[in-house]
């Protein structure tokens, strides 16, 4: 979908490798990411340099965001965050702010004891909105449905939220197209894009392809591995037409390739097809 939007636009397809977890990060993964994209036609234009590489433009954005809003070192382990009360079924855990009013000497004396801490931003507590184009509009009090973001962890690693933000502006990131899973992640990172004064992108948000209960389909299941796929539909192609299928893209289920559904189908089409889903069943 990211790939269609992006053409039918004009536009350029930017691949990124997130590779911010140093343990979970192997060149091998890296590797076969780009060989299956290559193989289902979904060539980028331009490749940019790897998160890991990243990390002076990630301290320096953190440096910007120390010296416009509350940055604050958090000692709270999953345990504490967990026992502050857990979320019903289907709801985020927001963090209660706990470290937030740490005075330097408490913090100095949790560090002493060799508590390790990541940093939090606090969240003003505001409406921040936007529309999506597939998922209409989304409100959030940042405060009150979001809580302090990390930023930081405590084992340094950057986290995921500033990350993207920082290398989307660096890329010129004008369109994003991704998973409904990381929709309410998206005002967190347009108050991240305000903070460090860039431009914001803009957004649209894909159905998740689900089983019959509402599972996301997953690797780790056998239901999603690209090998798995391309035993079953044949070839890159027959991936390719079976999802464009599903998601009401075309009308036979047929092999196709990204560049023959960008031959005959516009961005309209596309926003119209998806319009306000949050999953597909899978077939």
């Amino acid at each position: 979908m990211a790939w269609l939007v992006a053409k039918q636009a004009g536009g350029t397809i930017v691949l990124r490798i997130e590779d911010l977890d140093p343990n979970r990060s192997k060149a091998k993964y890296t590797d076969g990411i780009m060989r299956d994209l290559e193989s289902l036609g979904l060539l980028w234009d331009v490749k940019s340099e790897h998160q890991s590489k990243r990390s002076e433009a990630y301290e320096q954005a953190l440096d910007t965001l120390k010296s416009v809003s509350n940055v604050y070192p958090c000692f709270c382990s999953r345990a504490d965050l967990h026992s502050a009360g857990a979320p019903h079924a289907g709801e985020r855990l927001i963090y209660s702010g706990k470290c937030r009013d740490l005075s330097a000497d408490e913090a100095s004396r949790l560090k002493s004891e060799g508590r390790s801490a990541s940093l939090r931003l606090e969240m003003p507590d505001s409406i921040l909105g936007f529309n999506d184009a597939f998922q209409g509009r989304l409100d959030m009090n940042l405060a009150k449905e979001c809580g302090d973001i990390i930023i930081r962890r405590t084992d340094g690693v950057f986290a995921y939220q500033l990350a993207v933000v920082v290398d989307d502006a660096a890329n010129g990131i004008t369109s994003v197209v991704r998973g409904v899973d990381l929709l309410d992640s998206t005002p967190q990172q347009i108050h991240l894009f305000n903070l460090l004064q860039k431009d914001v992108p803009e957004y649209a948000h894909v159905p998740l392809f689900v089983d019959e209960t509402g599972r996301r389909l997953s690797k780790r299941n056998s239901d999603a591995g690209i090998d798995a796929l391309t035993s079953r539909f044949s070839s890159p192609s027959g991936i390719i037409g079976h999802i464009a299928y599903l998601a009401g893209l075309t009308e036979a289920d047929e092999p196709t390739t990204p560049s023959e559904l960008l031959a005959h189908i516009g961005t309209s089409a596309i926003g119209g097809l998806l319009k306000n889903k949050r999953h597909i069943i899978w077939s």
